[in-house]
């Protein structure tokens, strides 16, 4: 059995059921590199207290560079150990390979901040890595916008056809929830980014230690203000996953709404075969599988956002082991999140929209009715009379069989007798478009407008 970082005072072995129950190894293997840089800086400090000689950080600072060369070197560098954590892992090597000088390693902090340091920075790259997979889907998305700019297809509320809009102005619909995802991320990012390290155990250290200078090496944006907060503080856990539970709730959103579109029912779209599956018993069957797995994989994440804050809700003051339960949850919600931007990317980037068929069901449905009210309002008649009138027309229209643009003028003159020859132009599905010609509307010049400002934003961001 490994040798644990406490001991000195118990008499009697742990349980081996027990020992199996505290280990972490198995899963914060993936703090090894954070550890080991968090550590480097650290050996910097305590060498600059006057804790370790220059010979002796030279030696501490070799041996755990060693340790990274083998773990890149060797697959099976990780196996066979029976170590509660990758921190008393790290030890363990370090003094295998550099004798009792490696025992001094840890003078002036504690597996608290220790720990929580490492994972902040772990965290802070794969943050990092995630705002690459945002901006990647959000490409994804206007290539899919551009591919068929001039798309017409039906706009729905509760999931009934409302209004025409362009298939591109639904794509960056989807563009402004990842550009906001991203804002969320990178907020959340700063409160990441403050180092625990020098908290010790709770109260601080009583070594001289330079916590700014560390954390400057470390890239650390500030320090933890508070010892009992700098190591017990989750709440940079909580907002990750509350911040990768909105980007799943828009994922989800986006594959609910292709899941839909790419049915026989609608057959808006066609899934590339690089992201469907086929039935196992129905030859004929093309299905969405990637995005189903996207839209159940949400419920996933939103289950780690919420084990993190039943967790943290009655923690006492300072470091609860409750707190190894952090890891998992993020883990989890970094890779979940990851690999559902980068499906999602692949979906968009494949998909082909059938667009003879969302222009005629944007034709289909009485969707210029809106148009009709708009254009009374602009013939003096008050909206809500208007509204009324055209809820009239519409009916008559539906009892007939007849899209509200194929009614004669002498049927529609019958609701209202403002209305003359020239309503047939405001009917027409292209002037319907063209008239929200305003800062965020459907209109073709707009939504080309805002393209070349996502195309920007991208260039910067």
């Amino acid at each position: 059995m490994a040798k644990n970082l406490w001991g000195g005072r118990f008499k009697g072995e742990p349980d081996k059921t027990f020992v199996e129950f505290n280990r972490s190894f198995d899963f914060d293997i993936r703090l090894f590199d954070a550890d080991i840089r968090a550590s480097l800086a650290h050996a910097e400090a305590i060498r600059d207290a006057g804790v370790l000689s220059n010979a002796e950080f030279t030696k501490i600072e070799r041996g755990l560079k060693k340790l990274v060369k083998e773990a890149a070197a060797s697959s099976s560098f990780f196996d066979d150990n029976d170590a509660e954590d990758v921190h008393s892992f790290i030890e363990g090597r370090l003094v295998d390979s550099v004798g009792d000088t490696g025992k001094k390693l840890h003078t002036g902090r504690s597996r608290n901040d220790q720990v929580a340091t490492a994972f902040r920075l772990w965290l802070r790259d794969r943050v990092d890595a995630i705002d690459v997979s945002l901006k990647d889907a959000q490409r994804a998305i206007l290539n899919a916008a551009e591919r068929h700019a001039d798309a017409v297809m039906p706009g729905y509320t509760h999931l009934q056809r409302a209004q025409p809009i362009l298939w591109a102005h639904w794509c960056l619909a989807y563009f402004e929830m990842l550009a906001r995802d991203r804002e969320r991320l990178s907020d959340a990012r700063k409160r990441i980014n403050v180092m625990p390290l020098g908290s010790g155990a709770l109260a601080g250290t009583g070594f001289a230690i330079d916590r700014e200078k560390v954390a400057k090496q470390l890239g650390f944006g500030s320090v933890s203000k508070n010892s009992l907060d700098g190591v017990s503080d989750r709440d940079f856990c909580v907002e990750f996953a509350s911040c990768g539970s909105l980007i799943m709730v828009h994922l989800s959103r986006l594959a609910e709404d292709l899941i839909l579109y790419c049915s026989t029912e609608f057959g808006f779209v066609e899934l590339s075969d690089a992201v469907s599956s086929g039935s196992s018993l129905m030859p004929q069957k093309k299905n969405p599988d990637a995005l189903e797995l996207i839209r159940g994989k949400a419920g996933r994440v939103f289950g780690h956002n919420a084990a993190l804050l039943a967790t943290l809700k009655g923690l006492p003051l300072a470091y609860n082991k409750d707190l190894q339960e952090d890891k998992e949850a993020v883990f989890d919600t970094a890779d979940t999140v990851d690999i559902c931007l980068r499906t999602a990317a692949i979906v968009l980037d494949n998909l082909r929209v059938n667009e003879s068929r969302t222009r005629q069901a944007a034709a289909k449905g009485y969707l210029n009715a809106t148009e009709l009210a708009d254009y009374l309002v602009k013939k003096g008649v008050p909206f809500r009379e208007a509204h009324d009138t055209v809820g009239r027309a519409v009916l008559f229209a539906i009892e007939n069989n007849r899209e509200l643009n194929k009614l004669s003028l002498a049927d529609l003159q019958q609701f209202s007798k403002k209305i003359d020859r020239d309503v047939f132009d405001v009917l027409d599905l292209n002037s319907a478009l063209s008239a929200k010609d305003i800062i965020g509307g459907t209109a073709s010049r707009r939504v080309r407008s805002a393209i070349k400002a996502a195309r920007k934003y991208l260039a910067k961001k």
